[in-house]
């Protein structure tokens, strides 16, 4: 279930939004300012905002700007009776992924909403982590936080292979017949690119007699 934050200080909108979005089988935190907002968003990971810019404390465009100034790149639309282009304009330049004009049709929003959490879970599925290493399916390049990890053809091999497992157990038999495509392969090499990995520091697991398993933690 994808987690929203509403942030919206008119209460009949507010809560009419908050019935027609948990109808759609979304949970949502709604609060009424900036700070209540940004207070929120230190307890919780949300999948999408919805910001109303003329909130009290922190209007939404200062809001969002200090989100994304903080590394915060959770998708985020503005709902707002705002419609003038330097409006809009400073809407897309703090962050904005999107922009809904009030008053709107319900389900204009809810396919605006559908859409940006589609792309932000296709984004994440490219993306495999384990503790502070991410392993990005689409290009086979391993980080580690934001740094790079350069890898021999083979490791890379084994590395493509622990993260699409990820938590399963590989025998040995398995991975070696991966590594050769086939043909006979040495249990003492593999040993010896498993202990590569590791100095890498990828936490992979020896599981005795049978294989390894690379685990989150």
């Amino acid at each position: 279930m994808a987690r929203l934050l509403l942030v919206e200080d008119d209460v009949n909108l507010a809560e009419t939004l908050v019935e027609l979005l948990e109808l759609e089988q979304f949970e949502v935190t709604w609060v009424g300012d900036g700070e209540q907002a940004l207070d929120a968003t230190f307890i919780h990971a949300y999948d999408l905002f919805l910001f109303d810019v003329n909130v009290p404390f922190i209007d939404g465009f200062e809001l969002l700007e200090s989100l994304r100034k903080s590394g915060d790149e959770t998708p985020a639309i503005f709902i707002t009776a705002m419609s003038d282009i330097a409006s809009l304009s400073k809407g897309f330049e703090v962050g904005a992924d999107d922009y809904i004009k009030k008053p709107f049709e319900f389900d204009e929003l809810a396919v605006r909403i559908n859409s940006l959490i589609r792309k932000r879970l296709k984004i994440k599925e490219n993306i495999i982590t384990v503790d502070d290493y991410h392993f990005h399916i689409d290009t086979n390049e391993l980080y580690h936080q934001d740094k790079f990890i350069a890898l021999s053809p083979i490791e890379l091999k084994l590395t493509t292979l622990f993260f699409k497992q990820l938590n399963t157990t590989i025998t040995k038999e398995n991975i070696l017949m991966e590594l050769s495509e086939g043909e006979e392969a040495s249990e003492g090499a593999l040993r010896v690119h498993i202990n590569k990995l590791r100095k890498h520091g990828l936490p992979i697991q020896t599981i005795k007699g049978i294989g390894y398993r690379l685990a989150t933690s």
